[in-house]
């Protein structure tokens, strides 16, 4: 279960798991509304990456007659999931409890308690971050962590991400608005720093959400796989030209793809047949994620549909 893009779910549910229990029993001692917040951040995380693996799972079912094409899309549902409980208990909780510290406003008790845990959770979240930032490297090198993380189609990879560099930003928040608050004595800004954190929730939330409605839909593959397939493809004897080319992601690990091939004149049926074998056989060599390829033949008056021409 740890292979395969879950190394980083998994190193991060475990961390979060232990970060939970201790921010929780320094807010318990300390009374400090930013240190609440984030343990409330960490359980949302640790029950997220338990929906991650649950998803991860469920998306392995073969396909059956219900559904011919597999259960990959299974993962994308559950991360949705996931980021409707980062924005609802995570984010919500944080600034419900970050506004009602403002209205009864406490200088946080005994600093140590949340200085040493917060040290220890920043260690921690580190660590599973590395984690995560190595997975999200496998899928993509050469472009900006922002763009690595818009491009890739694993939750298993962008929401740990996504989740970590979060926890990090929110211990810094929580460790600035306890010091803060203590060195100023503005009880205030403890309570502005769960607001804060909550913020920073919603905000990963959305993000969240919008990658992987993207992916629930039917997000295209990318152009670099494009222009692979196509050059795969023109480059067979047999083939003409590239009449259309669609490819969508049913799953992390799977693409359904449908091209429309225009090839030459003088091939029969059987030549064209061993083209299309040849050339289904490259492409899944070339990226093993290419499960299912449809190829279908196309004449001069074909126009295609599916999508615009290459």
């Amino acid at each position: 279960m740890a292979g395969g893009g879950t190394r980083a779910v998994v190193a991060a549910m475990i961390a979060n798991g232990i970060i939970a229990v201790a921010k929780f029993t320094a807010a318990a001692i300390t009374g400090s509304s930013a240190m609440l917040s984030e343990g409330i951040h960490s359980v949302a995380d640790t029950g997220n990456q338990a929906l991650l693996l649950l998803g991860n799972r469920r998306s392995h079912k073969p396909a059956d007659k219900r559904h011919p094409f597999g259960y990959g899309q299974e993962l994308y549902f559950w991360s949705l999931i996931v980021a409707m409980i980062l924005f609802g208990l995570g984010g919500g909780f944080s600034i419900y409890e970050g506004i009602a510290h403002l209205s009864h406003p406490e200088v946080p008790g005994d600093p140590a308690w949340i200085y040493s845990v917060l040290g220890v959770a920043f260690v921690v979240e580190a660590i599973a971050l590395r984690v995560a930032l190595g997975e999200l490297a496998g899928k993509g090198s050469g472009r900006s962590l922002w763009a690595r993380l818009r491009a890739c189609s694993d939750p298993r990879v962008f929401v740990p991400v996504a989740e970590d560099l979060a926890a990090l930003l929110g211990v810094v928040v929580a460790f600035l608005g306890v010091f803060l608050a203590r060195a100023l004595n503005m009880p205030v800004l403890d309570g502005a720093a769960s607001i804060v954190i909550g913020v920073i929730l919603a905000l990963v939330a959305v993000f969240l959400g919008y990658e992987t409605r993207a992916l629930l839909v039917g997000e295209t593959i990318s152009d670099t796989l494009r222009t692979t397939i196509h050059t795969i493809v023109t480059a067979d004897e047999a083939v003409s030209e590239v009449v259309r080319m669609a490819g969508v992601h049913l799953g992390p690990e799977e693409i359904l793809l449908n091209l429309g091939v225009r090839f030459e004149p003088e091939n029969g049926a059987e030549s064209v047949a061993r083209a299309v074998e040849q050339i289904e056989e490259r492409i899944r060599a070339a990226d093993p994620r290419v499960t299912r390829v449809f190829i279908e033949p196309e004449t001069l008056s074909d126009k295609g549909g599916l999508e615009a021409p290459y």
